[in-house]
């Protein structure tokens, strides 16, 4: 199993196989044509609350990480959907 983590933004490819959104928001300026995903999976996204909080400050990184990957323990289903998929 191979996946790969690429930005919503960049121009899809035919290697990129099955193309997930996680992502709680739609990117800005993006048509859901150009974005050519098969799916937009919200619910394995950090909460709305938790993205809020971190705010893109890398210095908060570690804990962050430490919230999100609790937030996805205490809700497993989505990520046992996604990793379905692969």
């Amino acid at each position: 199993m191979s996946i790969q983590v690429k930005r919503v933004y960049d121009p899809p490819s035919a290697a990129d196989g099955l193309r997930i959104l996680v992502d709680r928001l739609w990117p800005r300026g993006l048509t859901k044509e150009a974005a050519a995903l098969d799916r937009w999976d919200r619910d394995v996204a950090p909460s709305n609350e938790l993205r809020k909080e971190f705010g893109h400050d890398h210095s908060r990184w570690d804990e962050f990480r430490a919230k999100y990957f609790a937030e996805l323990d205490a809700n497993p289903e989505p990520v046992k959907r996604l990793a379905g998929e692969a």
